[in-house]
């Protein structure tokens, strides 16, 4: 696959076991999952045994968490990375949040996530290597992927544009994106 939009209407909410939310399946892999998961109140994060998360308020004021004993704030649109098999708690101070949420399976993956502005003039054309899997989710409106034939294909937020094979994904407009970078581990 070159490049592929997928679309936020397309994603099937999933209701949580502890009932706290709901997730959005975005894409995944053998080894690793992208998915949106809309918090709707305080309690413990579901236990994920030799997985490592980044988590990134995309909606909301943010949370904060505790993990393995330490108290951490995580900012709407900040990336945070923690052991998915640690214990951890929730707290939402100022109510419910969507969070953008990466998943890889310990010592067989890795992700690196962080929020790229766009901008009118320049737009945004991250590559993707041979090694890695790129996906890019509009976390604003105002986005478009620019396609190799010259075409716009506008991007609704949270919308994701997938690419796994070497080359750019080129984005043009005015807002941000999360970068989703992920890696097999050799």
């Amino acid at each position: 696959m070159n490049e592929g939009v997928l679309r936020w209407s397309a994603y099937r909410a999933v209701p949580w076991k502890n009932g706290g939310g709901t997730t959005r399946e975005v894409a995944k892999g053998a080894d690793w999952r992208v998915s949106v998961a809309d918090v709707a109140g305080d309690g413990p994060f579901s236990h994920f045994p030799d997985t490592d998360r980044v988590i990134t308020p995309v909606e909301g004021e943010g949370m904060l968490l505790t993990f393995s004993g330490t108290r951490q704030r995580v900012a709407p649109l900040t990336p945070f990375a923690f052991p998915g098999d640690a214990p951890t708690d929730c707290h939402l101070p100022s109510g419910p949040v969507r969070n953008l949420n990466v998943m890889t399976r310990r010592g067989r993956a890795t992700a690196r996530v962080r929020i790229v502005d766009v901008t009118v003039s320049g737009g945004a054309e991250p590559g993707c290597e041979a090694d890695e899997i790129l996906l890019l989710m509009p976390v604003t409106e105002g986005l478009t992927l620019l396609t190799p034939d010259g075409r716009t294909t506008p991007l609704a937020r949270l919308d994701g544009v997938r690419r796994d094979t070497p080359g750019t994904v080129r984005l043009r407009g005015e807002g941000k994106a999360a970068e989703i970078r992920i890696t097999a581990t050799p």
